[in-house]
């Protein structure tokens, strides 16, 4: 147990996405974790609600990613990836190929999903002025989405706090279609909600203003999860497919968060029956164990770049660290036990329970709305007035300090367990966001 007197200096780090000058006035502090469980530095146990941020999805601590991460660094602690390879680069993608839609085969690694949005952003620019449309260089987002803290991501990403400070820089010609929520119609709806496919058509509007000519890329997370668990309505993505599919609009899923068993399925795509042409990975693809991501791609793409350069170098774009040798392995450890253990259908097959979980919120203080798929809820709480977002952080701090650790984002909670979780640790999740509630005012 760490003492107040052992703790480090917390002065020199400038932490992500958080109060600073809050947390580090009261901070919470992690010093181990295994299976479902975080230890905080005081040695109390913490249940991970959130698989970590959506990404621990095999749980902590895994002995098999650990010695495959340990042998590699033995034998092969970096290789670069230009002009030279090594031969688990090769072999996870082959690994991650088998995960994707067919004919999505075709597999860029980077190291984050940020990396893995401007990377997709490129190749879709890149295979347009192969085919002889360099007038293609339109990228549509979509608002409310979150595709990272890439200047190509926050530009075609919807929320607007990540894109204000930065407003003046964003890419050029960038648009975005209408989310996908709508509350008076859709809420507590369990699943996908039967109504509001036509807001697909909001790109039909996005096409007559600005050429379908003009448009290279529609990206959109098939389940936007970072705004607060906003479930796409039954038809909806079917429609954005034909849509962009009539105008020769290539579609990009950022499936950061959805893929490798979020929503009981290898991928949202294969949930929905819905393939785009190029689908954005991270989080799950390592278990968190090594930074990783990358891109899966359609072949054809894949092909008509290739083709279109007379020699040498096809793509230029990169990472020193794209396809590192201790993240294939990770990579491989990772996919290996989600097919082992079957995770992606055990996660399927606790989206009930897990679902009439969520839903017994409904009627608690404070909550205004239940949104779930798969292993994700979404639970909004009505905000305080002339203060957004404080009523969800102090569910926030108690969660924590009753072990329990969620994610919140504005006033909606957000809940994405690792997949081996327990149907009790379920009960207990939803059991104590419900006791925080009625605590507070």
């Amino acid at each position: 147990m760490n003492s107040q007197a052992n703790r480090p200096d917390l002065s020199n780090l400038w932490m992500p996405f958080t109060a600073n000058r809050q947390f580090k006035s009261s901070p919470r502090l992690l010093s181990k974790a295994k299976g479902m469980y975080y230890t905080s530095t005081e040695g109390k146990q913490i249940l991970d609600g959130t698989a970590g941020l959506w990404c621990v999805n095999a749980g902590h601590g895994r002995q098999e990613i650990i010695d495959a991460i340990s042998r590699q660094t033995t034998d092969l602690d970096y290789a670069p990836s230009f002009q030279i390879g090594h031969e688990d680069s090769f072999r996870a993608a082959t690994a991650v190929a088998r995960c994707m839609p067919e004919g999505m085969d075709r597999i860029f690694f980077t190291n984050s999903g940020s990396e893995s949005v401007d990377t997709a952003l490129k190749i879709a620019l890149a295979y347009h002025r192969a085919r002889g449309e360099g007038h293609r260089t339109r990228l549509i987002g979509r608002e409310r989405g979150y595709h990272g803290v890439g200047f190509g991501g926050i530009s075609v990403g919807g929320i607007s706090p990540n894109r204000r400070t930065f407003s003046n820089s964003l890419l050029p010609g960038v648009d975005h279609i209408c989310h996908t929520h709508d509350p008076e119609k859709n809420s507590y709806v369990r699943g996908q909600p039967e109504w509001g496919a036509h807001f697909a058509d909001d790109l039909e509007r996005i096409v007559a203003l600005h050429d379908p000519s003009t448009i290279a890329a529609v990206i959109v997370e098939p389940l936007a999860g970072s705004t607060g668990v906003l479930v796409p309505p039954k038809g909806y993505l079917e429609r954005l497919r034909a849509i962009t599919e009539k105008y020769g609009i290539l579609l990009i899923f950022d499936e950061v968060i959805t893929a490798f068993g979020r929503l009981g399925a290898s991928s949202a795509s294969d949930l929905f029956g819905v393939k785009p042409d190029l689908i954005t990975l991270a989080k799950g693809i390592s278990n968190a164990a090594v930074p990783a991501g990358a891109v899966a791609v359609r072949r054809e793409i894949h092909d008509a770049i290739l083709a279109a350069a007379q020699s040498g170098i096809e793509f230029f774009h990169g990472y020193t660290y794209s396809a590192h040798p201790l993240a294939t392995a990770a990579i491989m450890a990772t996919l290996d036990i989600y097919e082992r253990e079957q995770l992606f259908q055990r996660a399927a097959s606790l989206s009930g329970m897990f679902e009439d979980a969520a839903h017994g919120l409904r009627g608690t203080r404070h909550v205004i709305d239940v949104r779930n798929l798969g292993l994700v809820a979404g639970i909004e709480l009505e905000p305080r007035p002339d203060a957004p977002g404080a009523r969800a952080a102090e569910v926030f701090h108690k969660c924590f300090d009753k072990g329990l650790l969620v994610r919140y984002t504005g006033d909606i909670l957000a809940i994405s367990p690792p997949l081996i979780i327990q149907e009790d640790q379920i009960d207990q999740i939803f059991s104590t966001i419900g006791e925080v509630l009625a605590t507070i005012d």
